[in-house]
């Protein structure tokens, strides 16, 4: 079972789900965990197979995933405008679940690099970049 968060309108859970199923059909059950009704319902219409909504939900849940899709503002306390409560991202980030999740701009979060490849010296090299565009 697949495990999708997300708040606000639910646009990018329900991207998620969509391409989800154009990929794996029904070979691939999904919960989706909205932090609230308009999140729930979109990602539900795109084709989950059960949904809940709010806090406990998304703390409950959390510990039973096996996988978790969604932005990174699922492991932040006031994500996604305050919709994700200290709660929920303390329940999400300490899931032993493994989490596969999406950068954000908004959450004022920029990832170095998310190659796998990736060696740490290039990674440092490509921080040191983004500090440079940062502050000059």
């Amino acid at each position: 079972m697949i495990t999708v968060i997300d708040g606000k309108g639910g646009g990018l859970g329900t991207r998620i789900i969509e391409e989800l199923r154009k990929t794996y059909g029904n070979k691939v059950g999904i919960v989706v965990l909205g932090t609230n009704a308009t999140a729930t319902n979109s990602m539900k219409k795109a084709g989950a197979d059960q949904a809940a909504t709010g806090e406990n939900p998304v703390v409950i849940n959390s510990k039973k995933a096996k996988l978790i899709l969604g932005p990174i503002a699922i492991i932040l306390p006031d994500g996604l405008m305050g919709e994700i409560t200290p709660k929920m991202a303390e329940a999400v980030a300490n899931s032993d679940a493994k989490k596969i999740l999406l950068p954000s701009s908004q959450c004022n979060i920029d990832i170095v690099s998310t190659s796998p490849d990736a060696n740490m010296s290039a990674l440092i090299n490509e921080l040191i970049e983004k500090v440079g565009k940062e502050i000059f």
